[in-house]
């Protein structure tokens, strides 16, 4: 399964990345470019432990169902549904900047190992081992890339 540890994937995750520009236009949901990337970014920020959403009540009843769903090899579906934490609704985002900042994540997270991932637990999955942070951003990232065609 692809993820955030495995050096080829992270190098596909990042030439993705590149090939995207501020006009790049949505195929479904309502973010625009840099807002993705922003939101993208503050999701991977709590898999390296840089920012801890509460853990939602609904996450604690279906949380563990969810997981098998969000962690399979199927990719996420189009309009999945956003914690609150991560809605990024205003369009204020710099587009070169959160591209730039999503790379530099990106290899952070990687070189940093799963040492360095977040013992913290997941707002509506509970705790996730640092591979299962890994695959679960992976697939966060390759989402939302596809989501504007790249």
């Amino acid at each position: 399964m692809n993820n955030l540890y495995n050096d080829s994937d992270v190098e596909t995750i990042i030439e993705r990345l590149e090939k995207l520009t501020p006009a790049s236009k949505r195929l479904w949901g309502t973010m625009s470019v840099a807002q993705m990337l922003a939101h993208c970014n503050v999701s991977l920020e709590t898999a390296m432990g840089l920012n801890f959403p509460k853990r939602k009540f609904i996450g604690r009843i279906f949380g563990k169902l969810l997981k098998l769903k969000f962690l399979d090899a199927n990719p996420m579906v189009k309009n999945s549904i956003t914690e609150d934490y991560y809605v990024t609704s205003d369009d204020v985002y710099d587009f070169e900047k959160e591209k730039t900042k999503s790379i530099e994540l990106i290899r952070t997270f990687y070189n940093n190992g799963p040492e360095k991932c977040t013992k913290h637990p997941h707002s509506y999955f509970g705790k996730l081992k640092p591979d299962e942070w890994a695959m679960l951003k992976w697939k966060h990232f390759d989402h939302h890339l596809r989501q504007f065609g790249a």
